[in-house]
């Protein structure tokens, strides 16, 4: 079995370019997971929204 890299040391440098390499991860793990969390709160937002909107023309219409 062949490997392209000699040790783990060399894994990680990624022939100089890892630190390119590793920030280019762990920003696209980032925004993944905003996106992720987002997603996940938005619509309880927009749901209070509607159900806030929906009281107050309730008691307008009720006045």
């Amino acid at each position: 079995m062949t490997f392209q890299f000699e040790s783990i040391s060399d894994f990680f440098a990624m022939g100089g370019y890892g630190f390119y390499v590793w920030l280019a991860y762990g920003i696209s793990f980032l925004a993944i997971a905003i996106l992720i969390w987002y997603s996940k709160v938005e619509p309880k937002k927009t749901l209070s929204q509607v159900k806030k909107t929906l009281q107050r023309e309730t008691k307008l219409k009720a006045k």
